[in-house]
């Protein structure tokens, strides 16, 4: 199944004439290249379009401030080396468990088990696709497969995966408020399914453009925020703090390596809700 890594750029055609565009369409074949550019539905992870639109400027350094190393994982890294994770200092990870309601991840028993027997406190995120049904539909479907939520100290609420779209127009066909609109569905969906509300990562400026900045879930989800730098940079509107950063795709053991901002009881208190 062809991924689509974080960094790869899409290539755009220059713009001859339209005579000239026409008859080269008919006479040759679709590149491998071209045809690559846009990947496979269910391939998509935390940070897929982050490179591309944000870039990479650093890495950051904690200073005073106490924080927990974190991992994400998806389908594509396949069985992950949890020991050599844990030996490695991380305390706790996000698997990937849906995307849209057409996808679950083959690996997810490996991942998530695998991550939690290792004595890690765990949790799984949802791909959001906006364009493909209702925000309700996909948190039911999230529910159902793996991203529910037990108050054992060991779980983490579930995370929504809300970012650049892989497979299309960055905000999926749809406007600020009906973007809006979906989110508050889908959260408010997962609230009452699980009784917790759900972490939200994106970007900045997926955020930004996407929904206006909208500040209204701040007061009650946690932030995941993803920047690869050597500071979170600007935050979207209504946070005053992140819960979670992504700060890397090239980290060591998986690419994704993330900061709990705080010490392991916070980590553990979110756990518990």
């Amino acid at each position: 199944m062809p991924v689509l890594r974080p960094g790869t750029i899409r290539r755009r055609l220059t713009a001859p004439s339209v005579t000239l565009l026409a008859a080269l369409s008919l006479t040759l074949p679709l590149t491998s290249a071209q045809a690559a550019t846009t990947p496979a539905r269910g391939s998509a992870h935390m940070g897929m379009g982050v490179l591309a639109h944000d870039g990479r400027s650093g890495t950051p350094s904690t200073g005073n401030v106490t924080q927990t190393e974190g991992v994400d994982v998806s389908g594509y890294q396949g069985n992950v080396a949890w020991s050599t994770l844990w030996n490695s200092g991380v305390r706790w990870a996000y698997t990937k468990g849906t995307e849209g309601t057409y996808y679950t991840n083959p690996y997810f028993t490996q991942q998530y088990n695998g991550s939690y027997n290792v004595g890690m406190i765990r949790g799984a995120y949802h791909f959001a696709t906006p364009d493909t049904t209702s925000g309700a539909t996909q948190a039911n479907y999230f529910v159902d497969h793996g991203g529910g939520w037990s108050k054992d100290g060991k779980t983490l609420p579930g995370a929504l995966d809300i970012e650049w779209n892989p497979y299309g127009a960055a905000c999926y066909g749809k406007s600020q408020s009906a973007m809006v609109s979906w989110i508050a569905d889908f959260l408010n969906t997962y609230k009452a399914r699980t009784g917790r509300d759900a972490v939200i990562y994106t970007a900045t400026s997926w955020w930004t453009r996407c929904t206006g900045n909208y500040g209204g879930f701040a007061s009650a989800n946690p932030l995941w925020i993803a920047r690869y730098a050597s500071t979170v940079g600007t935050l979207p509107a209504g946070w005053g703090f992140y819960t979670m950063w992504q700060y890397t795709s090239t980290g060591p053991t998986v690419g994704d390596h993330d900061k709990f901002n705080g010490a392991l009881d916070r980590v553990q208190a979110l756990a518990n809700g």
